[in-house]
């Protein structure tokens, strides 16, 4: 139990260290910075493809992104717990 304590401070810490130590910076993503050395190396580049859907503000992508996130915490969780138990039963 009590390492089970240790580890959850030990991440929120590495979670919220970065916020209170990193002032004044606009969190974006790579995306935007790669558009943005690309345009400084070539201003004429034009992209090859087209985003398939236009969404319509940030907060749909973090949605999306979120919902990504979350799906595969499921799926990670999900076959951590079946190997588990299949390690349980396996020593009955």
């Amino acid at each position: 139990m009590k390492k089970n304590i240790i580890l959850i401070l030990l991440v929120v810490i590495i979670g919220i260290f970065p916020l209170l130590t990193i002032r004044n910076s606009e969190f974006s993503g790579v995306d935007g910075k790669a558009e943005e050395i690309i345009q400084e190396i070539n201003p004429n580049y034009k992209p090859w493809l087209e985003n398939i859907v236009k969404l319509p503000g940030g907060e749909t992508e973090s949605l999306l992104f979120a919902l990504q996130a979350a799906l595969g915490a499921g799926v990670i969780g999900y076959v951590l717990g079946y190997l588990k138990g299949e390690r349980k039963n396996a020593n009955r």
